[in-house]
């Protein structure tokens, strides 16, 4: 199964997201991706950071979506479309998820927020599983999984073989440029990524923005835990690469033992 992680700029404009949108997908179905996936929030962008975020309406959502069904129907791939997501007269983070007939399969809400998100965002409630081409997968977004490594576990144990990962780390305004993947000394984001994959025997597929300090690399990990690839530091790219199902066993994740956390009396 080929999978893709797309690495954008960030978009100064809806018009400008879309465009890369399409150019990237296009990108990962020529190297015969079967899914692709986008970093968080990436229409119109992740608020309350260092830069201007786009306009974003229910009809600029509604034009989105349709526009990202069409491709994913042109170039016959599925779509992890992270995005903002306007519901109920609030806005929550979420990934959208297309088959490769454009037919949206889901929408995974961001369940736990960065406390600094509160003021933009609100919180989703439910998790689900999704399915291409036998590839069973979830999805946790940014924070969740640096933090709340239940969360990948959720999927983990209901059989998910991979969890896309989109998030957001970096700045193009300020910081430094990382120059060794996982550096001892560096943040610690990669090495929360290393620990998703091998506490649950599964790929753990994290994909990030091109930013010019750009803090974590969009990464793929193998099920123990293994940097396979990833995409140089601020580079735009589709980053693509063929993963072997039957090594996501979930080995770990299906020893995982609810009932013996009872609180002692």
């Amino acid at each position: 199964m080929i999978i893709a992680l797309a690495t954008p700029r960030r978009a100064t404009s809806i018009d400008e997201a879309l465009e890369t949108i399409h150019r990237q997908v296009a990108e990962a179905a020529k190297h015969s991706a079967k899914i692709v996936c986008f970093p968080e929030a990436y229409l119109p962008g992740l608020r309350g950071l260092d830069f201007e975020v786009p306009a974003f309406d229910e009809v600029q959502q509604a034009r989105s979506l349709q526009a990202v069904a069409q491709w994913a129907r042109e170039c016959k791939i599925a779509i992890i479309l992270s995005m903002e997501w306007l519901t109920g007269g609030c806005r929550q983070i979420a990934a959208v998820v297309f088959d490769a007939d454009g037919v949206m399969l889901g929408v995974q809400t961001k369940n736990q927020l960065d406390p600094t998100e509160e003021a933009w965002y609100v919180p989703g409630q439910t998790r689900q599983m999704f399915e291409i081409n036998g590839l069973k997968f979830g999805i946790a977004i940014c924070h969740e999984a640096f933090r709340y490594p239940e969360t990948v576990r959720w999927a983990a144990v209901r059989g998910a073989q991979v969890v896309f990962h989109p998030h957001c780390t970096g700045s193009d305004q300020t910081g430094s440029q990382p120059t060794q993947w996982g550096s001892p000394s560096g943040p610690y984001y990669e090495k929360a990524m290393m620990c998703r994959g091998l506490e649950n025997t599964i790929y753990f597929a994290s994909v990030n923005y091109a930013f010019r300090y750009q803090v974590s690399a969009t990464t793929l990990i193998s099920p123990s835990g293994e940097c396979l690839t990833s995409l140089p530091y601020g580079e735009e790219g589709v980053l693509v690469h063929d993963i072997d199902l039957k090594a996501a066993t979930g080995l770990l994740a299906s020893r995982f033992a609810p009932e013996r956390y009872q609180q002692a009396d």
